[in-house]
């Protein structure tokens, strides 16, 4: 299961969708994100999903891919949906009803529609880390919060934080893959037991887990400090973010297919 988790990785092309800018890029994926709650009806979930299926088509970012970064996550899924299965109240007559168990349509209709936004929000997000390198990721966060510099805030610190967390996050799942394999040979009984007994059991595996996390933090930090980063005060940057015109292509792509998603709120307004 932790080698499904493939957040944080990734992995190289040409595609237009690699090579756009990467600034437009974060700001598209959290407008996708927000048209995901705004279109409340099957035909612009249906559009949103197909639209995430065209940028994977481009990207050249397998289907395999997709379904692993999405595996870890189905039973969360599964959980919600059941949760607004059972807990949505609808008018009407009940689909199906036993003792204080009832379920309605609206209940049906709306754990659908949690668990299509919930998986598409996760591969748009994961089509974002996996066309796009760490450190073009720093720079485009740290343009885009320039302007709340001249309130004081460490727009560079930040951008980097949040970069180099993100980049932990395949190194941190596979030293806990290790861990758990090291555990395991010597007969650490971590996937059987009650749930008491699992949760004892993975204290000898959280426990080297930190002390490997802080270890590298102490690396990382010595190698920062041996190579002079001083933060980015006058640092000099080797390709500056500049739009071109594939850059423009694909925002009018963009725009153009979520102001079609957006208008099925008024072709379809009783959902």
């Amino acid at each position: 299961m932790l080698r499904d988790i493939t957040i944080g990785q990734h992995f190289p092309g040409d595609s237009i969708v690699h090579r756009t800018d990467p600034r437009l890029k974060l700001v598209l994926v959290l407008a996708y994100i927000i048209l995901l709650f705004t279109s409340s009806n099957p035909l612009g979930l249906t559009l949103s999903v197909l639209l995430l299926g065209v940028l994977y088509r481009i990207s050249h970012i397998p289907l395999k891919l997709i379904l692993k970064s999405l595996k870890p996550i189905f039973p969360i899924v599964v959980f919600t949906g059941v949760l607004n299965l059972f807990f949505i109240v609808g008018e009407g007559d009940p689909l199906f009803q036993f003792w204080f168990i009832r379920i309605y349509k609206d209940g049906v209709v709306y754990a659908i529609q949690i668990a299509v936004r919930v998986m598409a929000l996760i591969a748009g997000t994961s089509l974002l880390t996996y066309t796009t390198s760490p450190i073009v990721l720093t720079d485009a966060i740290e343009r885009l919060l320039k302007p709340f510099a001249r309130l004081g805030l460490p727009v560079h610190e930040l951008a980097m934080m949040m970069t180099i967390a993100l980049r932990f996050i395949p190194l941190l799942i596979e030293e806990t893959d290790k861990i758990m394999n090291a555990q395991k040979a010597r007969g650490a009984q971590i996937d059987s037991g009650n749930l008491k007994q699992r949760v004892t059991a993975l204290i000898p595996v959280l426990i080297p887990l930190f002390i490997s996390a802080f270890r590298r933090a102490d690396e990382l930090a010595m190698a920062m400090e041996c190579r002079c980063y001083r933060g980015g005060d006058g640092r000099t940057r080797l390709k500056v973010l500049r739009f071109a015109g594939h850059d423009w292509l694909a925002l009018a792509f963009c725009a153009v297919c979520f102001g079609i998603i957006f208008c099925t709120r008024f072709i379809m307004p009783g959902w």
